[in-house]
Order: C-alpha cells, then structure tokens, then sequence
C-alpha cells in the first residue's frame, strides 16, 4: 500500500528538505499531471495548475498523515481539488462576464439596479477596452460574439493553445481590474 521510498521522502520533506521534495516531485509529477489534465484538458492548464498542486505539497506537507493515506492517494485528492476549483473558478470568470455584457440597466428592478447595472457595464466594457488587442480581440470574441476557442483560432489563423493562452491572460487581467479573484 504505501511506497517504502514515497514515505522516506515525504518525511524529509516534511522536515524542509529540498532534495528529497525535488525527488518526490520526479516521483509524482507525471500521476499529478495525468490527474489534472483528466480533469482540465488544457495543457498549459494543467501544467500551472500541477506546480501548484505542488507549492501546496510543499507548504502542507507537515499535516500529511501516513496512517490515513499513500502519499501518492494525497497528491490525487490535492490535484483533483485543485483542478477542479480552477474549472470552478474560470466558469465563474466567464459567468460575471457573460453577466455584466448581457443585462441591461432597463431590466433591472429598482432604479439604484439599473444605475448599478449601467455603472457595472460600463466597467466591464472599460475594462475590456483597456487589455491588449491580441486579448481584447479574443475576449470579445468568445463572450460577446459567443465562438469557440477552435472557430476564434480558424478565424485569427493562430494556434489553438495560443487563443487558449491569450483568453486566459485576458481573464485573469480583467478579474483583478475588476475586482474578481486572482
């Protein structure tokens, strides 16, 4: 059940070892990776969300307990929690902005929910105008004209990763302009 090598690690790690978590990430980065690209299906995804997975191994490796799971069962239910907050929290990404497009000022219910509603749209239209044309173009693109990832990279004759990376980029500027996570 338990990897005799895995457990002789994790207790160096667990002592601030940095060899022995350079051995444990050999070890472990290609189940992690399988796990979160199972999930995300994105490779750049997946690899950023891996190293965190990782930095989180790290910094909690003190809490790991042998006796309720493998060091390898603990790095899975890391990976699949992370990857699937991170498919959480793009949605969420998407939503706000899909949101803040779509609703109008006159369909809010009060007068304060309309000025509200007009003040919001304004930001987000704002902030939009404000990314760089590679992200804004593909921005606009997927939430206001509603094309997928493929028929965006077709249309811009780039890569597919490329609009992945540049929608994400654009994501991740307009949730900290806008107040969001991350």
């Amino acid at each position: 059940m338990h990897n005799p090598d895995l457990v002789t690690l994790m207790a160096d790690v667990q002592q601030g070892d940095e060899r022995a978590f350079a051995e444990l990430y050999d070890a472990l980065s290609g189940l992690v990776f399988g796990t979160v690209k199972r999930v995300l299906r994105d490779q750049a995804m997946s690899e950023e969300v891996t190293q965190e997975v990782f930095v989180e191994l790290w910094r909690t490796a003190a809490r790991f307990d042998p006796e309720r799971a493998s060091i390898s069962t603990w790095a899975v239910t890391l990976a699949r929690r992370r990857a699937v907050d991170r498919v959480r929290r793009e949605q969420s990404q998407r939503d706000r902005i899909e949101r803040a497009g779509q609703r109008r000022p006159e369909e809010a219910s009060t007068p304060d929910d309309a000025a509200v509603s007009s003040f919001e749209a304004e930001r987000v239209h704002r902030a939009v105008a404000d990314l760089p044309d590679d992200q804004r173009t593909v921005i606009e693109m997927a939430f206001i004209q509603g094309d997928s990832h493929a028929v965006i990279a077709e249309r811009l004759d780039l890569p597919l990763g490329t609009v992945k990376s540049r929608v994400r980029g654009g994501l991740k500027k307009l949730s900290g302009t806008l107040g969001g996570e991350r």
